[in-house]
């Protein structure tokens, strides 16, 4: 028989405090990420705890990559499709040994709860949102691991989206190692009374406060797509470039009739890519025009705060007939150039 907690399905706060403000200095915020330590809070973050003797086999039934073979101790990206094919939302799914844990945006819980309970049927799944009993912190650039070891944390050699049980100061933390291919990050998920003990300790050993609008300028120069900004419902998963959502040879999941339709077709007719500004930055929804026709839009856009000055760019989609690197096109009025994601010499 079905097990389903609706009650629990309500979008959770975070228990204490919430992001930075951002009345700090950005410019420092942000080459803080990038070549030091910023240490930011995730109480925007949700998390769903899926219990049950059939969790494994109907989570895997449910979205885009291999829940099956998901070994105790390591994460996955994926997507939560409809029928057509088109994205209801983005998740991790952790395994956690008795219970897989999914996590996304607090955005994005009521909806994916929504769609799993209309989706257990007859199967021994329990559903609960657990994002009051835990909350998180996330610290990244090249010396995090520096800092998190100066704050005197336990830090494992762990591959993306592996994570482990550490204690740091009588404390239970769980420390999970970040995807982002541009920046070493990693994410803490504490109890919701030790967040800001543990925000203290890294900011002691050098980390430096991170707000919101840093954050974004990351995600934006490290080219990762937003669900509800830059990922839409409207949209195809091949559309987004995110193959690292996408497991092939997993079987049968909820939309995979269109997935696998596309793969066998060939490629979707536009793409997931960044922009080179020129000119006043396009607001999200902007159409990118060739020869003063539509050829795709922009869905997010910022000044990057790099040495020298700032740097504007923009995320968004395109033809593919006009995607190649460097190729010149028109976005709002400003003159744009098609750019290879992330964006070059950011980084290094």
């Amino acid at each position: 028989m079905a097990q389903k907690n609706s009650a629990e399905a309500s979008v959770a706060q975070p228990a204490t405090g919430g992001p930075k403000t951002d009345d700090g200095d950005v410019r420092s915020e942000f080459q803080a990420l990038i070549s030091a330590s910023g240490v930011y809070d995730l109480g925007s973050r949700a998390r769903i705890s899926l219990t049950g003797s059939d969790r494994v086999r109907w989570l895997n039934g449910m979205v885009t990559n291999n829940i099956r073979d998901l070994e105790p101790g390591r994460g996955v990206y994926a997507f939560l499709l409809n029928p057509q094919g088109h994205i209801l939302g983005d998740l991790y799914a952790y395994n956690r040994g008795e219970s897989l844990l999914v996590d996304t945006e607090q955005a994005q819980v009521e909806k994916i709860i929504a769609v799993f309970d209309k989706y257990i049927i007859m199967d021994d799944v329990e559903v609960a949102n657990i994002s009051e009993q835990t909350t998180a912190i996330g610290i990244a650039g090249p010396k995090s691991r520096q800092v998190m070891l100066a704050a005197g944390l336990e830090i494992p050699e762990l591959a993306p989206l592996q994570f482990a049980e550490i204690s740091w100061q009588q404390a239970r933390v769980t420390l999970v190692r970040g995807d982002n291919p541009s920046v070493e990050s990693s994410e803490l998920w504490v109890a919701p009374g030790e967040n800001e003990r543990v925000h203290e300790a890294l900011v002691k050993a050098g980390a430096e406060p991170v707000g919101t609008t840093a954050l974004e300028q990351l995600r934006i120069a490290a080219g990762i797509p937003r669900y509800g900004v830059d990922i839409r419902e409207r949209d195809l998963p091949q559309e987004t470039e995110q193959d690292r959502a996408l497991n092939f040879s997993k079987g049968c999941y909820v939309g995979q009739e269109i997935v696998e339709r596309i793969r066998s077709r060939g490629q979707v007719r536009r793409k997931f890519t960044g922009f080179e500004i020129d000119g006043p930055l396009p607001a999200a929804g902007t159409k990118v025009q060739v020869d003063g026709k539509d050829a795709g839009e922009i869905t997010s856009a910022a000044s990057l705060p790099v040495a020298g000055g700032n740097r504007p760019v923009a995320l968004g989609y395109i033809r593919r007939e006009f995607a190649a690197p460097g190729k010149p096109v028109d976005a709002g009025g400003s003159a744009a150039a098609v750019a290879k994601l992330p964006f070059a010499e950011i980084f290094k």
